[in-house]
């Protein structure tokens, strides 16, 4: 457990008036039992045209923290028990509820995780927006519309009429999160909580929110409060940053201090923690291919009543291999193709045209017992692992639904659970617990395990680390190079996250509109990347001015192979891979 050292209650940066004051605020369960604080003596200021970081790992408060200032709390799990939040001035914890839906919008407004959970799917996007403006203003509907479509060209936008009368379905994931900023921000709040607005996001446009988020508060002088587990993101735009452990604001300092010179264990850790984009130097692998896809397409066509039906090709001529043993990463941007060709080599949809060959054989035509035979010679790991397991189901059962499937006795297959996972680090107890009692990190080591269970010859990891804190994204990344290394199974890696592929991959294969445009070594890619896409996407990533490993800026320009990286953070996780 790190240290902990008291934090001064005055946090400011000059003397003017916070706009967000947070003292002495502890949160506790509602339920006497529990008994358990989820805060404790939570101090901290965030000013007009600042941005503050809060960074932790999952179940360190942060969240909670926003859910408090916002008046979000779940009244019948977490109440706040001792301290004030004071937005400019106002105590929210003190107003009643009829205040609070006020300050909501014309004090503070939150942006969150995921945008579709944040708009309605029925209702326009832009019905939506204007909502705020009929709940808390006076002005009619044309000054509405209009006050709405200069908000939506404020957030760069394209052909905002269009996008007005667009439902969220037809609109990007990064669309959508420039229409849940825009409604934050239309009645210009005073302050900003931003709580992981850029996780789920590719690169190209996580920048581009990350500027917009800039842009705006510049513009409007706004206080901005960001959450976030991604040091990339804090690189690109804190100007502090509050690190909180177990419910506890245990270090703050200004980006460079907390980046360069952490004071704390634990913040040292979390930092070292965060992979940079400096590759990792690999020998070059021989090993004979395991896979081999060639001349892969993938074609979507909707069929119309009237007129010509469309076609979007998904996929388009993509060929690649994979050695035996070997890590191969494919990126891109959302859209670029990258889960399509995952989704054809396991069969999970049929590819148009082309082979996906194992050992030699095409498979991508198999059908039936065949294809059921060869299933369980490739396994998938997804990115979400709360949606992978069935809630409903013991950790154990799923772990064994596939062994039971073809054939082995119940005890036997029971057995193999248990040492799968302690292959993945965790005690052989959580066999009888549900999903839900576990954390991200271990759900996703629980899916790791179900795919091993079966033996599998190939194993792709579809955005495998992309939701997990930095210190579980090190301990997963790497669990599976030490899987790798004692079974010799081979790995494809989806990722949009460039720093990610750079410290697992052995070689990458980036895709742009369903189409390869570069390939080759993780080490030539990302220290000379031929093509302007890929140069790009090298220039869009956060942080990549950083080699966090070493805690030192890093000139990205003249970007050179390191040891292996993947060391630090070892101590977290034991792993015992019985031969």
């Amino acid at each position: 457990m790190p240290s902990i050292t008291p934090v001064p209650t005055e946090l400011g940066i000059d003397n003017a008036p916070p706009v967000l004051s947070i003292s002495s605020l502890s949160v506790h369960a509602v339920d006497p039992q529990a008994n358990v604080p989820v805060l404790t003596d939570i101090s901290f200021q965030v000013r007009a045209g600042e941005i503050v970081c809060i960074v932790g790992e999952s179940g360190s408060g942060k969240s909670v923290t926003s859910l408090a200032v916002m008046g979000l709390l779940p009244r019948r799990e977490l109440v706040a028990s001792a301290g004030q939040i004071l937005v400019n001035g106002e105590d929210t914890l003190s107003a009643s509820a009829n205040r609070l839906r006020q300050m909501r919008a014309t004090q503070m407004a939150m942006v969150f995780q995921e945008p579709m959970t944040a708009l309605n799917p029925v209702e326009t996007v832009g019905f939506q927006i204007e909502e705020v403006l009929r709940l808390h203003t006076g002005l009619n509907r044309t000054e509405r519309h209009r006050k709405v479509l200069d908000m939506l060209s404020s957030v760069h936008l394209p052909d905002v009429d269009r996008i007005y009368d667009a439902y969220p379905h037809e609109l990007s994931g990064g669309q959508r999160q420039r229409i849940v900023i825009a409604m934050a921000l239309i009645l210009k709040p005073k302050l900003l909580i931003a709580d992981e607005p850029t996780t789920a996001l590719d690169v190209t446009t996580q920048k581009q929110i990350l500027s917009l988020i800039r842009e705006l508060q510049q513009k409007q002088n706004t206080a901005v409060l960001f959450i976030t587990h991604d040091f990339g993101v804090v690189a690109e735009i804190a100007d502090r940053i509050i690190v909180m452990y177990r419910g506890k604001v245990i270090e703050v300092g200004n980006r460079d201090d907390i980046l360069a010179r952490p004071v704390e264990p634990y913040t040292r850790k979390l930092v070292t923690s965060v992979p940079s984009l400096v590759p990792v130097k690999l020998e070059a692998s021989k090993k004979k291919n395991i896979l081999d896809v060639v001349s892969l397409s993938k074609v979507y066509t909707q069929k119309k009543m009237f007129g010509r039906d469309t076609s979007v090709a998904a996929a388009s001529d993509v060929s690649l291999s994979l050695g035996r043993a070997e890590i191969a990463g494919i990126v891109g941007e959302s859209g670029s193709g990258k889960s399509t060709v995952a989704r054809c080599i396991v069969r999970l949809i049929q590819p148009t045209s082309g082979s996906v060959c194992i050992d030699g054989v095409d498979v991508s035509r198999q059908t039936g017992r065949q294809l059921s035979l060869w299933r369980r010679r490739v396994q998938v790991v997804f990115q979400d692992p709360y949606r992978s397991l069935n809630p409903r189901m013991r950790i154990g059962d799923s772990v064994i639904e596939g062994l039971t499937n073809f054939g082995m006795r119940r005890a036997e297959a029971m057995e193999k659970a248990r040492d799968l996972l302690k292959v993945v680090g965790l005690d052989a107890e959580v066999l009888q617990r549900y999903p839900h009692q576990f954390s991200g990190g271990q759900r996703q080591r629980i899916c790791i395990a179900r795919a091993l269970s079966l033996e599998p010859e190939v194993l792709v990891a579809d955005e495998a680390v992309s939701a997990l804190d930095v210190s579980v994204q090190a301990q997963v990344l790497q669990l599976l190079r030490e899987i790798r290394e004692r079974t010799g199974i081979a790995i494809l890696f989806i990722t949009h996250d460039l720093r990610v592929a750079a410290q697992i991959c052995d070689t990458i294969v980036v895709m742009q509109k369903g189409r390869i445009v570069e390939s080759g070594s993780a080490v030539e890619v990302l220290t000379n990347p031929r093509e302007a896409y890929t140069r790009a996407l090298i220039s869009a990533a956060p942080g990549r001015n950083w080699d966090f490993q070493n805690l030192r800026p890093l000139d990205a320009a003249s970007l050179q192979p390191i040891a292996d990286p993947i060391e630090l953070g070892r101590e977290e996780i034991k792993i015992d891979i019985p031969s």
